[in-house]
């Protein structure tokens, strides 16, 4: 299929500039559709087990170990494997930063900008539950679309915040092991994926977009504690915000390196995942230091995706180490009723504990360890919410029910994927069983893959699925 694009001109007379004699292949790459991707959930399954039982026609992404192609004329997003979390709907090219910060289990992780939550559900998919997630966007409107992307994808040791950097930089410095900075830009790499983007470049331009990612980069590094790692990437090719914003961080905090990203051969052969068609940095292109070659430029005319530009910064050993002081003390809580403490008990996830509750108001949440004293920051979710305490009763959340695996819990009702119940379950109806259950709390899922909850009386499951959630 051909694409009739205008580019903005100003664009394309910089593009050629820039690119000299491979312009012509950039251009042309506008007259053919975008890419359509999927991230494979590691929290809940393999990306072999994947392409066993998914329903639908898939490709591997070359450098993703569990990211996949698939028909832009499909609709994951309607399936019910979606809504049980198996996967994240994401450009591909998006997902190359996430995927090249080295995480590690126990690594306390910053994602700075982390609306709509792609690089964050795969940045906590790799802490695999130990550790800690702080995963913020300054806009409260999009942090709560944040919010719910966390809690489908079952991340239980996420702190969910709306703040601007440098509120952020007072709370937790040099705290961080690793931080993610996908920084607010001008957008040219989505031209061809999301058109609109050009009228949004052509009314602010680049240096409105520069002048943020310095603000972020100084503060981020603040955060960072020593020997810890920076990964800064944008969707944008104007050298001022990739390796421009890289010279001026080096410039202000001269203990920062980058450092090369991408893993050698024996490593690539070894994850089945190859990085052959990413080009390089380009420090002559903003006068700046050679380590700039260090990064990584994604171009369409070389890859099946859009564009981005990634940047890893590691911060000096020699600097003095300063850790968080004051940190939440979970042991000290409200008291739990007497129902929540009988729920909650039943649960045999190693991540949900008695030690590690706190209750506010009514709400009963799991928190991570290690956290430092957040009071005055805007917080939508600290934990793993487990449920709410009503009367005489405890009701457990849709976020646990998605952090949950099967067999965590032993009262289940797990439909097959053809069943017409699934769908209506997502609808929020009642349903009639077809068998004898005892009544009480069910785990209710998909193929053994947890979908949400619902309470069983008199053969009848009264749903509580999350109503926000359910299916359009």
């Amino acid at each position: 299929m051909v694409i009739s694009m205008n580019l903005p001109k100003l664009f394309e007379d910089r593009m050629k500039t820039l690119l000299g004699e491979e312009y012509k292949e950039f251009k042309e790459c506008y007259s053919k559709p975008h890419y359509s991707g999927l991230r494979v959930n590691t929290l809940k399954t393999t990306p072999k087990e994947f392409e066993e039982n998914c329903p639908f026609s898939i490709k591997r992404i070359p450098w993703i170990s569990n990211g996949y192609y698939y028909d832009s004329e499909l609709q994951p997003a309607k399936h019910p494997y979606y809504y049980a979390g198996l996967y994240y709907i994401q450009e591909p090219s998006a997902m190359t930063p996430a995927s090249l910060l080295p995480i590690e289990k126990g690594d306390k992780v910053l994602d700075i900008c982390a609306a709509p939550g792609g690089k964050s559900t795969e940045l906590g998919a790799k802490l695999g539950g130990e550790g800690i997630l702080v995963t913020n966007d300054i806009s409260n409107s999009r942090a709560k679309a944040l919010l719910k992307n966390i809690e489908l994808f079952g991340i239980s040791n996420a702190l969910i915040l709306s703040e601007a950097p440098n509120k952020l930089a007072n709370y937790f410095p040099e705290y961080f092991d690793k931080i993610l900075i996908d920084a607010p830009c001008s957008g040219e790499g989505m031209f061809r994926k999301s058109p609109a983007i050009m009228k949004n470049w052509e009314q602010y331009g680049v240096d409105y977009y520069n002048k943020l990612q310095k603000e972020i980069i100084i503060q981020a590094a603040k955060m960072l504690k020593s020997g810890g790692l920076i990964l800064y990437s944008t969707c944008t090719f104007s050298p001022e915000e990739d390796e421009g914003s890289i010279a001026y961080l080096l410039e202000e905090f001269p203990e920062f390196k980058v450092i090369d990203c991408i893993p050698d051969e024996a490593t690539q052969r070894k994850l089945g995942i190859s990085f052959e068609e990413f080009d390089r940095g380009k420090p002559e292109w903003v006068n700046g230091p050679e380590e700039l070659k260090n990064c990584i430029r994604l171009w369409p005319h070389k890859i099946n995706g859009e564009g981005h530009f990634i940047a890893l910064l590691q911060k000096g050993e020699d600097q003095e180490y300063r850790d968080s002081l004051s940190y939440a003390d979970s042991s000290v809580k409200s008291k739990l009723s007497e129902e929540a403490i009988y729920f909650i008990e039943k649960i045999k996830n190693k991540n949900v504990t008695i030690d590690d509750i706190i209750v506010r108001g009514s709400w009963v949440h799991n928190l991570p360890k290690g956290l430092p004293d957040t009071r005055g920051l805007r917080i939508l979710r600290q934990g793993l919410l487990l449920g709410e305490m009503k009367k005489q009763r405890f009701e457990p959340s849709q976020a646990l029910a998605n952090a949950l695996k099967i067999q965590d819990y032993n009262q289940t009702i797990s439909f097959s994927i053809d069943d017409s119940r699934v769908i209506r379950y997502l609808k929020c109806e009642t349903i009639e069983l077809d068998y004898d259950y005892e009544d009480g709390w069910y785990l209710i899922a998909v193929e053994g893959f947890p979908l949400g909850w619902a309470k069983v009386a008199n053969n009848k499951l009264k749903n509580k699925y999350l109503p926000g959630w359910r299916w359009q």
